[in-house]
């Protein structure tokens, strides 16, 4: 799906923003610098050395969110959010989000036991949600240690994908993925891999054996939260799923890109 340049640049523009509007520890000549980047990309006259300004601002931003939202308290690692932010930048760079506001990670460094699903709003500054969240049967029992993009693998498929529409299912209300990662999650449509709601994600079984249940390899979420979260990131939003496998961060295009 092709989008001309000026969408992209005030794509691209909003979360350089998101921190420069908000934070006066910001400077001023990275505000220039923002305007002086979105006309050059309109252009499409964007120099190897204005890139790699921006890459270091994004990362100073990311970093002032961070703390800003007091992420660690969360239980969501600085490395993580760092992986997250830059990969999704990469993707609002390249024209593959249409909503650039929300982020949602998923942090399966994390156990099933601990609320590892953030949902951020970059606009806003705020965690909107934070909750469990499930991984595939075959990925391993309190810990996602096992990842595939092969259907009928029950195994959960890490990196970043792309939210779609919504429809009723076998779950009932249900988001569709587009999995962005060649070769590591771009089966998602194939495996149906899709958020929904499930009975199994509940804190009773934390207590009871010290893990949620899993799934077939979708990220599924509490009964009493996947509406409202669905409806949150639904059309166009950029969904990471962390794993620290070092496959994975050796692979992935985007986190290397």
């Amino acid at each position: 799906m092709q989008r001309s340049a000026f969408k992209k640049a005030g794509v691209l523009l909003s979360t350089i923003l998101i921190v420069i509007l908000h934070f006066p520890l910001v400077s001023a000549n990275i505000k220039s610098f923002a305007v002086a980047k979105k006309q050059s990309v309109a252009r499409g006259s964007l120099s190897a050395n204005s890139d790699s300004t921006v890459n270091n601002n994004i990362v100073n931003t990311a970093a002032l969110l961070y703390e800003h939202m007091q992420l660690d308290v969360l239980g969501l690692s600085r490395q993580t959010f760092d992986y997250a932010m830059k990969g999704f930048n990469h993707l609002l760079q390249t024209g593959k989000l249409d909503n650039g506001h929300i982020i949602s990670i998923a942090d399966f460094s994390l156990p099933s036991s601990k609320k590892r699903l953030f949902v951020i709003d970059l606009e806003k500054e705020e965690v909107v949600f934070n909750t469990y969240v499930a991984h595939g049967v075959n990925s391993g029992a309190a810990m996602a240690n096992e990842f595939s993009n092969q259907p009928e693998s029950y195994k959960s498929s890490p990196g970043f994908y792309e939210t779609l529409h919504t429809y009723s299912g076998g779950h009932g209300y249900s988001l569709r993925l587009e999995g962005l990662e060649k070769g590591i999650n771009d089966n998602a449509n194939r495996r149906d891999i899709v958020i929904h709601g499930a009975g199994y994600v509940n804190e009773n079984l934390i207590k009871s054996q010290g893990y949620i249940g899993r799934s077939w390899g979708c990220p599924a979420l509490p009964e009493n939260l996947y509406k409202p979260i669905i409806n949150k990131i639904k059309d166009g939003t950029c969904l990471f799923i962390y794993s620290p496998s070092k496959l994975y961060l050796s692979k992935s295009k985007i986190i290397n890109a």
